[in-house]
């Protein structure tokens, strides 16, 4: 199956979640799914610089799939945005990342983050990263409709 992303940012998080169900149906490869829904996240949405996967691996955060530059590639759970979400298991919403003390710049051009941390059953899976170069750039919907891809890659695993 093919999905049109030419009209970058026009597209809803309604029509987005439709989009990553449809792509991910009956894959339940982790990297796999991960690949194709980073790119699809990142060619659909407006002003983002960075959209990828970091993997728990029983101690850290390890860099998976992404769009975007070169990344960090581990990420310790005490440490950054990250590791904040990793740790806490709630979403982190950074309007400016550059007033978190630990925040750990793998693109300088970011200024702006949204991590949803992967979760299942008691398990941690690892996060789903976005970064973006505008300030303030995710808001309440964005959260929401974020929380709703990364529970659609979830459920993909089995």
């Amino acid at each position: 199956m093919s999905f049109d992303v030419t009209t970058a940012g026009e597209w809803t998080y309604p029509e987005l979640a439709d989009a990553a169900k449809h792509l991910l149906a009956g894959e339940t490869d982790r990297i796999a799914n991960a690949a194709n829904l980073s790119a699809l996240v990142y060619q659909s949405l407006a002003e983002v610089n960075w959209v990828g996967f970091y993997f728990f691996d029983g101690t850290e955060l390890v860099v998976g799939p992404f769009q975007g530059k070169p990344a960090c590639v581990r990420i310790p759970l005490d440490r950054g945005v990250c590791g904040a979400a990793a740790r806490t298991r709630t979403t982190q919403r950074v309007r400016d990342v550059h007033a978190v003390a630990d925040h750990i710049a793998c693109d300088a051009e970011s200024r702006s983050e949204l991590v949803v941390p992967l979760v299942r059953g008691d398990e941690l899976i690892g996060v789903f990263d976005l970064d973006s170069p505008v300030p303030a750039r995710f808001g309440a919907d964005d959260q929401h409709g974020l929380e709703t891809i990364a529970t659609i890659f979830v459920e993909s695993l089995g």
